[in-house]
């Protein structure tokens, strides 16, 4: 049988006209908004920008959950502070009898505890009336921040060490004997090399980055060649390093022939780093240098070939060697520059103002407080170069606090270890403070790929 309409596909159906093909689309219409529609009937309001400010600050990210941790850390220190000292937990014995006393002296503890620490880092009222008064001049209100940069120089190249070495898949331990071998170095091109001021600066200083890029190609080369850990090598390297400096104090032509001690001869004036703000306060140019180094990294990271090869090594060296790229060269070049960086930290401490000869702790603790620097920094340069700058504010107002308050300059210590367990447990902080997930932000827990 033949079909009557021939344009209609089937017997059972006519071609819908345009009449109702545009009822068809105001009926879909209709029904989406609908479906998006609360069942109240009015059209769910749009957040303001104010209410979306606050639900994305009050959220897991990562400028939130290092404030927090921050928080945490000087609420738990002001725990301490009050546990340690034997006068305010003796009000608490009484507590229920008078709970003002003991609210009161531990108020009165921790204020001025962190009060100090303000003071003797960032700024002073007191000196900054006296500037104003005449009673003292301007270099007493520029004294916290010259200790706080004087501090932060040498953590700024020792945390991009670390940080570096992370970000090509490497746990670099080993900053604090190459910055012990770029102090070595340093010291002897100091007091040894009869260089004419300005090139014996410059020679000094190019010395201990050598000392600590030989001190890190020695673990790049053994990782990249026998897949040796460089956790093993960087570690004990540290020791060889620190012993080795021992040793070499107390050699003649090394030791000061009028000391007794273990001390060596002092750096020449002329293997000084300037200081920037005169004689009476210490900041040096280390610090410009350390502001050059971080975007120096941050270049080298981000816009050059040989950056785009360490990142890729470190997320994944199966990956880059199939793509063409050498991860045994990589590893090496990783560790050179990692301790050209710690040996640069190494010898700020001599040809700085931190200290003018070989002394065993001359190095201090730099190369250890540089992985924390590191966590903190979230591995990367500019966040380093901040989180090193907090830590040489903790170190400059500690000796505030101390003689001040009497607090004892390890809790300066426990507040650092304090910042960085918060920061490495954002789930912790989360959950503390009830903090919505951040949409497009990822907290980065894992620094090394295995690791």
């Amino acid at each position: 049988m033949t079909n009557p309409n021939p344009q209609s596909g089937s017997p059972d159906k006519e071609p819908a006209t345009e009449a109702q093909a545009r009822q068809t689309a105001l009926g879909n219409t209709e029904r989406a908004e609908a479906a998006t529609t609360p069942q109240g009937g009015a059209p769910e309001p749009q957040p303001t920008l104010g209410r979306l400010f606050v639900q994305n600050l009050w959220a897991a990210n990562t400028f939130t959950v290092t404030l927090l941790s921050l928080v945490l850390a000087i609420v738990v220190g002001g725990i301490l502070m009050i546990i340690s000292d034997p006068d305010v937990l003796s009000t608490y014995s009484y507590i229920t009898a008078r709970p003002s006393d003991a609210l009161e002296s531990s108020w009165t503890l921790v204020s001025e505890a962190y009060a100090n620490l303000f003071k003797g880092s960032v700024f002073d009222p007191e000196a900054f009336s006296g500037w104003l008064n005449g009673s003292n001049g301007w270099q007493a209100v520029l004294a916290p921040i010259s200790e706080t940069l004087t501090y932060t120089a040498p953590l700024v190249f020792t945390g991009l060490s670390v940080a570096l070495a992370f970000r090509g898949g490497l746990f670099n331990i080993g900053a604090q004997g190459q910055a012990t071998l770029g102090v070595i170095l340093a010291a002897l091109a100091g007091f040894l090399l009869p260089l004419p001021p300005g090139l014996h600066l410059i020679v000094a200083v190019l010395a201990g980055a050598l000392g600590g890029a030989v001190w890190g190609y020695i673990p790049g080369i053994l990782k990249a060649r026998t897949g040796a850990h460089e956790v093993i090598i960087t570690i004990m390297l540290n020791y060889v390093a620190t012993y080795f400096l021992t040793w070499l104090i107390v050699q003649n032509g090394v030791h000061d022939p009028v000391r007794t001690d273990a001390i060596s001869r002092p750096v020449d004036a002329s293997a000084q780093l300037p200081r920037l703000l005169g004689d009476n306060l210490r900041v040096h140019a280390g610090i410009l240098l350390a502001v050059l180094a971080t975007w120096a990294v941050a270049w080298l990271l981000n816009r050059s070939t040989l950056g785009f090869e360490l990142r890729a090594v470190g997320a994944n060296p199966d990956a880059a060697r199939t793509a063409g790229i050498s991860v045994t060269r990589t590893f090496v070049l990783i560790m050179v520059f990692a301790g050209l960086l710690a040996g640069l930290g190494g010898s700020n401490m001599v040809l700085g103002s931190t200290a003018s000869a070989l002394t065993p702790l001359v190095v201090a603790q730099i190369g250890f407080d540089g992985i924390l620097v590191a966590l903190l920094g979230r591995l990367k340069p500019w966040g380093v170069a901040l989180a090193a700058l907090l830590f040489g504010a903790l170190q400059a107002g500690g000796n505030r606090m101390q003689s001040y308050s009497g607090i004892s300059l390890e809790l300066v210590t426990v507040l650092q270890a304090l910042i960085v367990i918060f920061i490495a447990a954002p789930a912790l902080v989360k959950a503390i403070f009830q903090l919505r997930a951040a949409r497009a932000a990822r907290l980065q827990t894992s620094l090394a790929k295995g690791w």
